[in-house]
């Protein structure tokens, strides 16, 4: 029997960034943490967009910069550094290990497609309650999603042959709209209530908790 594939975007799907861009930013920026988190977010989709590809913590610290001057908050210079030491202590969300545990006995196998570097994720995945059988970073591919460079990776060393392949992620910029375009099956996991067309997506879940159930309808269809 080929093998049954789930990938997963790590941060906002996993690992609650929200918390920890938002924690780091109180701590640098006291009283500030909730702007700060809105401003780094569009920094950051800014700055993994321009110019030569650079590694993940370069993007978290020229985002964190950008946003500090937006936000007219005095960055002092070893704080520019301040989400590359914290990254590796970012909670994951409280769904994840049932979900990715019930998962595994129904002999699906799990990868991490991630937008950041080899030893950033080496790092988060210690807080992970799941192993993972492959990881694709940005290092990896040189790109950052929704470039399609992961999901190309992807598909030309495991889901070309996999039984099954089914992407599943929070972010709908990064990842819905790409897969969409590549014809990847997905499941947006829309964390947050946001209002971006659910048709993209072949299935739409709070969180995690409903995760499972979504897999084994849409396994069925494939």
């Amino acid at each position: 029997m080929a093998d049954r594939w789930l990938t997963f975007d790590c941060f906002g799907t996993l690992i609650d960034w929200r918390h920890g861009i938002r924690t780091t930013g109180e701590l640098i920026f006291p009283g500030h943490g909730e702007a700060f988190f809105g401003a780094y977010i569009a920094a950051e989709a800014d700055v993994e967009s321009e110019g030569a590809f650079k590694r993940y913590r370069a993007v978290l610290t020229e985002a964190t910069r950008r946003a500090a001057k937006q936000l007219a908050l005095d960055l002092k210079p070893d704080d520019a550094t301040a989400l590359v030491s914290t990254i590796p202590y970012w909670p994951p969300f409280a769904d994840v290990g049932p979900a990715l545990g019930e998962l595994r006995k129904e002999g699906w196998k799990l990868a991490l497609l991630t937008n950041c570097d080899r030893d950033i994720i080496a790092l988060t995945q210690r807080r992970l309650p799941a192993s993972f059988d492959a990881v694709v970073t940005a290092e990896d591919v040189s790109a950052y999603k929704p470039s399609p460079a992961h999901f190309r990776l992807f598909q030309s060393t495991f889901g070309s042959s996999a039984g099954a392949w089914i992407h599943v992620a929070q972010s709908y910029f990064h990842d819905i709209r790409p897969t969409h375009e590549l014809g990847i099956t997905r499941i947006w996991v829309n964390r947050q209530g946001e209002k971006d067309d659910p048709s993209l997506a072949d299935a739409v879940v709070r969180g995690l908790a409903q995760l499972p159930e979504a897999v084994a309808r849409l396994s069925k269809v494939s």
